[in-house]
This record gives C-alpha cells, structure tokens and sequence, in this order.
C-alpha cells in the first residue's frame, strides 16, 4: 500500500515493475497499486501533485463542501418549481426570489471570508492531532460507518445544548437572531448565519472528529469527508420546508428531518436538536410542537370529515 508520503507513490511505482509499493505500509500490510480503487487512486494523485500538503487538504475540503453544499440545495430549488410537490411543502408561505438572492449572497460571503480560513486551518490542527490524511486504502465501511455514526451523536448532542444557549437573550438578539429572519426556511438558509454562530455550531460538526482522533489516534480525512457531506444533507433537508412520503424520518422515528426543524423556524421555539428527536423529548422542549401537530392532523380529518359529509 501507499506510504503517508504520497510524494514517493509515482517512484515506487516506476521503481518497481510489478506494481508492488513493498516498500511502503499502511496498517502493516503490502498492497499492489493496481489493487486500488479508483476513488483511493485519484486521493493518492491529488495530493502528490501537491507540494504543500496544506492546500491539498484546504482546497479540496472547500471544493468538496461548495459542491455538497450548492448540490444539495438544487432539487430543493426544483422541487418549488413543480405544483405536484407543493402538497410536501410544511408552510405555505413562498420566499421571494429578492430573499433567496439575499441568502444565497450571504452564505457566499461567509463560505469565503469565514469558513474558507477555518478549512485551511483544519490541516495543521488534524496533522497535530495524528489524523490520516494522504495515506490510502481508504479504512473499510464498517469503520466509517462507525466513526460517522459517533460525528452524529456527538454533533446532535452538542448543537442541542449550544442552540438552547443561542436562544437566551443577548445571544439572539446578537448571534442567533439572523439565521431566524426566515420563519419558513429552504435550504439555502442552513449556513445562513451570523459569524459567531458559524464558529460555535461548526464545532459540534468538526470538533467530534478531532475529540475522537485525540483519543484514539484512529480517523481518516476520508471519513471525515464522508461525515460533513453527510451533515450538510442532513442540514440542508431539516431546512428544507418539504417532508416528503421518501423522507428519512417517515423510516427511522427518532430521526428529527425538515418536519421537525421546520416548526422550530415558524415558532421560535421547541425542537432544538439537528439530527435526532432524543434530546428534546428527554428535556420535554417538544412539547409546543407535539400540541401543533395535534391540532394540524385534527384538523385534516376535520376538513376529510367535511368534505365526506357535503359528497354525501
């Protein structure tokens, strides 16, 4: 396999006509070049055409996060175009192409001038922490699967308790106040958010992965890709405004999605939590929501009910 010094793949591979890298390790093992796939082939090749491996790691995590981030909010911006689908739309107020516009600036704005200096800085910090960056085969999916389902349940954790904070006096009218100027959210409204609020809700997404490199000395910049694209989906969706009949929530019960988050927007209040529904029912600030829930499917089978009565 391919040493951490991607630098030597292209010799040891030259070096040696077999295709063998014999010379480097990964895990105590040999691997042949060959016997890569090709997503560990072109990781390899990115960062040996770098001499800097800081801007390796820099640009391509700000590349991988504008591709997930935008992409993810395409079918989002679809979906508002086609009448079929507005029977999912959680709120019936529309947001003016003007608002969306302004968002779309905003969130730029802050993509470049305070996410982007945060993702080059990730590098040194990760490296110091004992990360695996260059080095390939990827770890196998259990381990991801692992590692990312840990990201969750320590992001999901701490944006609750965070969030509850964001939400006490001078810390919404300061920090949080802006990321609630939309009351019913799309997707492009997920990082829309003041400075301070980017600082301390990103840390509960990467401060997981660097708390669990410190501790175990056993994560890989892949897998921490794989968890941000991940939580961007995740984001993006809760913000959304849509539930669809496919989205996750109607599949896992405790998984909070758009349906939930969404009443957090239009009333202020209540379910504080990103991924999971737990930590609001354990702390009973769902409460409000469940009571609006209630009386919304009342009053759907009220108007079925009256709709049956005036066929008849």
């Amino acid at each position: 396999m391919i040493s951490r010094h991607l630098t030597n793949v292209k010799k040891i591979r030259c070096d040696n006509s077999s295709g063998m890298c014999s010379n480097s390790t990964y895990h105590g093992s040999t691997e042949s070049f060959s016997e890569l796939n090709f997503l560990e082939k072109a990781w390899a090749g990115w960062f040996d055409s770098f001499e800097d491996k800081l801007i390796a790691t820099g640009l391509l995590a700000f590349l991988m996060h504008e591709f997930v981030y935008f992409g993810r909010c395409v079918p989002f911006l679809v979906a508002d175009c086609i009448p079929f689908l507005q029977k999912y739309k959680l709120q019936n107020k529309l947001n003016t192409a003007a608002e969306q516009w302004k968002c779309t600036k905003e969130v730029l704005k802050s993509h470049f001038l305070i996410q982007l200096p945060l993702i080059f800085a990730f590098h040194p910090v990760a490296t110091l922490f004992g990360m695996n960056i260059e080095t390939v085969p990827f770890p196998d999916w259990k381990t991801i699967t692992l590692h990312v389902g840990v990201f969750f349940v320590f992001e999901d954790t701490y944006h609750y308790w965070a969030h509850r904070l964001l939400h006490y006096g001078s810390f919404y009218q300061i920090v949080h106040k802006q990321h609630h100027e939309y009351s019913a959210p799309f997707g492009l409204t997920a990082e829309y958010a003041h400075p301070i609020e980017v600082l301390v809700l990103g840390l509960g997404s990467i401060g997981g992965p660097l708390l669990w490199v410190f501790l175990t000395n056993n994560l890989h910049l892949f897998t921490v890709f794989i968890w941000i694209s991940l939580r961007l989906f995740q984001t993006i969706d809760a913000h959304s405004g849509y539930d669809f009949p496919w989205s996750l929530r109607h599949f896992l019960p405790f998984w909070a999605g758009a349906e939930h988050h969404d009443f957090h927007h239009m009333a202020f209040v209540n379910c504080y939590s990103t991924s999971f529904r737990w930590w609001d029912y354990l702390c009973g600030t769902d409460v409000k929501y469940h009571q609006y829930r209630k009386k919304k499917e009342q009053a759907v089978k009220a108007a079925v009910k009256d709709s049956s009565f005036k066929s008849d």
